[in-house]
């Protein structure tokens, strides 16, 4: 089952849409991201519930957690909803360069 992909904001959106003129290369690992998403919401690594870091939980009001690999320097943090029985939304909540990552994290 194919997933809708959307953003958590719209300011991210346009983020994302920025990246194109900014920065073509994250854009398009970004673009792969999505399109692999939309394909199966289920492609990225789960977080454990316990380990989700409490300020991701407090922004987002998420209960599950998924990181998807952009490249060895970059992550995608997303979340997959099911509104209702019929559609899976992947929400696409942040993307961060390594170091950002692993400070929230606390690796």
């Amino acid at each position: 089952m194919e997933a809708k992909v959307i953003f958590s904001n719209e300011q991210l959106k346009e983020a994302f849409e920025s990246l194109k003129n900014s920065d073509e290369e994250l854009y398009k690992k970004l673009e792969k991201a999505r399109n692999d998403i939309a394909h199966n919401a289920f492609c990225g690594r789960n977080v454990k519930k316990k380990l989700i870091p409490k300020s991701l939980i407090q922004k987002y009001n998420i209960n599950n957690l998924w990181i998807y690999n952009l490249s060895k320097d970059w992550r995608l943090l997303y979340n997959i909803a099911t509104p209702d029985k019929i559609e899976i939304l992947a929400i696409i909540l942040e993307w961060m360069d390594h170091k950002d990552y692993e400070k929230l994290f606390k690796f």
